[in-house]
């Protein structure tokens, strides 16, 4: 079960421009008569954040599960590695908004893993072989300490990077994240961008994040798209945040120009 949560093996792709990138061209789900979403055109390079926000309803997360494969849907996923090969065939790695699972069995984070990493049953596996690969993934989200740790002991923040390192193992192409930051507190919220920032520099990594956020979305995310029901407008968090189109679906952004002002001189000292 995990396994199919964590990863997929997106199929169908022609050309691309000759970049690290990924390209989601005209997606469309409809049920029936309802049209969730259309014409959704989104081109991501390697190393790049791109923040999908919009209302409740928009079609967001149905959005990251047409591109898992998950529902049916129209259009394309063209995908380009690093040497300009193209490819069908991308790793994507996924961290839901949340797992459901009881609190209160013993299953511990080592067992998590082991149920998706390894080929036979855990009850029938021992974890000595697995165990440096599995330290080595949790220690990419800084995690590497939580090793033992009850799932139902964990804190929100705490689970949420587990499942980002789930993600991580094996290195995905493009990593989707469905508000996965949702109900944690500041402190970890914080620690799960500051990952993120580290996974874009040091693996090149294409990353979709769908959040409600917009202050963090301001300061982290290089592409915003603002979609409601298709792709209302795309560009950077500047230019989407003081765009009217946004502000007439959110309404005054509570704190936004601030945001956008704190990113910009977080950006700064970060060249400087």
């Amino acid at each position: 079960m995990f396994k199919n949560i964590m990863h997929h093996h997106a199929a169908s792709s022609e050309d691309c421009t000759k970049l690290c990138c990924t390209r989601i061209e005209d997606f469309a789900v409809k049920i029936g008569r309802l049209t969730i979403f259309d014409h959704v055109n989104i081109h991501i390079h390697c190393g790049q954040l791109t923040a999908i926000i919009g209302p409740n309803g928009a079609g967001k997360s149905t959005l990251l599960k047409a591109i898992l494969g998950e529902v049916p849907h129209e259009g394309k996923l063209h995908y380009v590695d690093a040497k300009g090969k193209h490819t069908g065939h991308p790793v994507i790695g996924y961290v839901p908004q949340y797992l459901r699972f009881d609190v209160s069995a013993p299953t511990s984070v080592m067992d998590i893993f082991m149920a998706c990493i390894s080929k036979r049953p855990v009850w029938l596996c021992s974890d000595k072989s697995l165990r440096p690969r599995v330290e080595k993934s949790l220690a990419r989200v800084h995690a590497e300490h939580l090793i033992d740790r009850r799932l139902g002991a964990l804190s929100g923040g705490e689970l949420q990077r587990v499942l980002l390192a789930l993600a991580l193992d094996p290195m995905p192409d493009l990593l989707l994240l469905d508000e996965p930051v949702s109900g944690v507190d500041q402190n970890g919220l914080e620690l799960f961008y500051e990952i993120l920032t580290e996974l874009r520099e040091k693996e090149d990594m294409a990353i979709i994040l769908i959040s409600h956020d917009l202050n963090m979305v301001a300061r982290h995310a290089d592409q915003v798209v603002l979609m409601n029901k298709s792709v209302v407008m795309s560009g950077t968090p500047q230019e989407v945040f003081r765009d009217s189109r946004t502000r007439r679906i959110f309404g005054m952004l509570a704190g936004g120009d601030a945001a956008l002002m704190d990113a910009q001189a977080e950006k700064t000292g970060r060249e400087d």
